[in-house]
């Protein structure tokens, strides 16, 4: 295992101080317990926004804090749910009397670790939305029903900004569920990646196969099959995506390639090439798009496919301002 660490027990931490020193004027770091925060804190009266999860998916979540989109994050170790008494400081963090929405990935240890932060913070009103936009399986070791992955930055952005403009907690979740419910993704893995505490690879993978439909822990997808060009993988990914959602002709949508960790930027454009391609082949009109690595699994090469469907009030709301570590227009 080569990786730029001191030990497998601090990388956490020592990331999260490097995060906060480079970045003072968008995030502060909170210790024991570990979260984070926007650097001013959240506007009086505003509803406050808080996801969270393992690390090893960065710029997710801690990425997001800031403007526009998160008002607090709370990393877990590397993989790993963080823990109730974590998540619940950072929900009374956000709380500026308006509430809090967390955001949930469905990963059954967030999904528990939030429900019993919530109840630990009693004295804040909070609501939550589980993300579940992978299209690739049901069930797993890891979910009830499908996992959330990268839609789950769509979720934060446009929820965000309709916390931003002033909505209330009713109006916040309204639009979360709305994105949850028009947005799907599947991913697929070219190599495995290996976790700092583990220093192995998370699984086996041979050099001359993928998986099809990778979680962003690297679980199982739906199947392996044989190395093949980038369009071909790309329409393997799309297909389900496109379908999953009953998209038809001129109909809006926003394309989001994201990066596991481990492909470069090239390769990324390569694949969004084609999905382009393969949604305007449906008469489908991709009126916003992005590209890059924002929710990762640590080095591994792949990346994943999203798609959500848009309409005037999404739209807008993707649009409107943000300023975080990650993104920011």
């Amino acid at each position: 295992m080569k990786k730029l660490i001191n030990d497998p027990q601090t990388v956490v931490a020592e990331s999260l101080e490097g995060f906060g020193a480079a970045h003072p004027d968008v995030v502060a770091i909170h210790r024991d317990p570990w979260f984070v925060t926007r650097a001013g804190g959240t506007s009086a009266g505003k509803v406050g926004l808080v996801s969270g999860g393992g690390s090893g998916h960065e710029p997710l979540h801690g990425g997001f804090v800031g403007a526009g989109m998160l008002d607090a994050a709370v990393p877990g170790a590397m993989f790993t749910s963080p823990t109730p008494d974590q998540i619940a400081p950072a929900l009374q963090a956000a709380d500026a009397g308006a509430g809090v929405l967390a955001i949930v990935k469905n990963y059954t240890g967030d999904v528990l670790n939030f429900e019993m932060a919530a109840e630990l913070a009693d004295d804040v009103e909070v609501r939550t939305v589980v993300v579940n936009d992978d299209v690739a399986v049901e069930d797993s070791l890891y979910t009830a029903g499908r996992r959330g992955v990268a839609g789950t930055v769509a979720v934060e952005k446009i929820a965000g900004a309709a916390a931003e403009r002033g909505d209330d907690l009713d109006a916040v979740v309204a639009v979360a569920e709305k994105v949850i419910a028009n947005v799907r993704s599947m991913g697929v893995a070219l190599t495995a990646c290996t976790v700092p505490h583990a220093g192995k690879p998370s699984f086996d993978l041979p050099d001359d196969e993928i998986e099809i439909g990778i979680g962003i822990h690297g679980e199982p997808g739906r199947r392996r099959i044989p190395l093949a060009g980038a369009d071909e993988i790309t329409e393997l990914l799309l297909t389900p995506v496109a379908d999953d959602l009953g998209l038809t002709g001129g109909e809006k949508v926003l394309l989001f390639v994201n990066g596991m960790g481990g492909t470069p930027a090239s390769e990324l454009y390569v694949v969004y090439r084609q999905a382009r391609a393969l949604l305007e082949g449906r008469g489908v009109e991709v009126s916003r798009s992005l590209v890059g690595n924002y929710v990762t699994s640590l080095e591994m090469q792949g990346a994943s496919v999203t798609v959500l469907r848009l309409d005037d009030e999404l739209t807008a709301l993707w649009d409107a301002p943000v300023h975080t570590t990650a993104l920011r227009w």
